[in-house]
């Protein structure tokens, strides 16, 4: 099957589990009512900030990812790491997971890189995040486990609300999609690969994966790991600002809401969208189940916050998409 038709496919497959995921969540929304609130209840202000950590939290990944290639003897210019990176995340945003492979096609092309090479510094990069995440989980469960049982006990109809979410026909449904979609991928995208091509290709993917133990710096290295979620984190939190509802929320609490919703950036759709704010809407409605409108003001926030990091991924990615070629005309007249 030709690569434009696979990469078709798979576009459309996941942006029609994205949009039904959407639909599930804000169907019942008053759009009126969420476009006044976000005129005139939303300091922005907040908003420019979490973008400016995500920018660094994105800075502080290339020069990561510099050090990781670095290990394997290749040394990448900054800005075409950052770069780089940003444009994965533009690409995650058409089809899921597509960014590190676009990430890493886009740098090997300038830097004269492996692409395998480069793909397996990537997973590295993914397993040491999914550790952070693993251990901000514990962190969760330890500190706030006692407080989400206090709440559920309190408050029933949360629970019966929060049980039928999950054992709705519409949530066996998406579970069978996504289960679909998993063996339609299966089937025409990843059975049939040559084998010499696949032992080729492993070979510099196991390469990559153990740049690790070769980086030179690894208290930097290990610096710029928990930056990067630190980062991330802040730029969640502190969007809790730009509502009243939300400004009160402890450190803990906002910590408890973004590892949640973090997992709901796991989902096979486009950029988390649906999965994301489900997860979100969610915990909103766990913490604060006595204020009054809460499931509609939820769903605004997650709206707001999760359209503000696309939007900046959007934006960023365009532009990185444009400058790529020009910051690297050298190659071209060098070529």
């Amino acid at each position: 099957m030709r690569p434009v038709i696979k990469n078709t496919i798979k576009f459309f497959l996941f942006l029609g589990i994205s949009v039904l995921l959407f639909w599930l969540v804000y169907r019942d929304q008053n759009w009126g009512d969420l476009l006044k609130v976000l005129k005139e209840d939303v300091n922005y202000t907040w908003v420019v900030v979490a973008c400016i950590m995500g920018i660094a939290s994105h800075v502080s990944r290339a020069m990561r990812w510099q050090l990781l290639t670095a290990s394997m003897g290749y040394k990448i210019r900054f800005w075409n790491g950052f770069m780089g990176v940003m444009i994965g995340y533009f690409a995650n945003l058409a089809i899921p997971r597509m960014g590190e492979f676009t990430r890493c096609g886009v740098v090997s092309k300038y830097e004269k890189v492996p692409f395998s090479n480069l793909l397996g510094t990537v997973v590295t990069e993914r397993v040491i995040d999914m550790m952070i995440l693993l251990a901000l989980t514990v962190v969760v469960v330890v500190t706030q486990f006692k407080q989400v049982g206090i709440f559920l006990d309190n408050y029933p109809e949360i629970r019966e609300k929060l049980n039928y979410m999950f054992h709705s026909a519409w949530m066996l449904f998406i579970v069978v999609a996504v289960l679909v979609v998993v063996a339609l991928c299966w089937k025409f995208f990843l059975r049939d690969r040559l084998q010499g091509r696949i032992r080729s290709f492993f070979h510099g993917l196991k390469e990559g994966v153990l740049t690790i133990k070769n980086v030179e710096h690894k208290w930097l290295f290990i610096a710029h790991s928990l930056f990067i979620w630190l980062m991330y984190f802040l730029m969640f939190y502190v969007c809790f600002f730009c509502f009243e509802f939300t400004s009160h929320l402890s450190i803990l609490v906002g910590l408890a809401i973004f590892v949640l919703s973090s997992y709901g950036m796991v989902a096979p759709v486009q950029g988390g969208v649906g999965a994301w704010h489900f997860m979100v809407i969610a915990a909103l409605m766990l913490y604060l189940p006595h204020m009054p409108d809460i499931e509609n003001m939820a769903k605004v926030f997650a709206l707001l916050t999760h359209g503000s990091m696309t939007l900046l991924y959007v934006v960023v990615g365009i532009i990185c998409v444009v400058m790529f070629p020009l910051y690297n005309r050298d190659f071209f007249e060098n070529k």
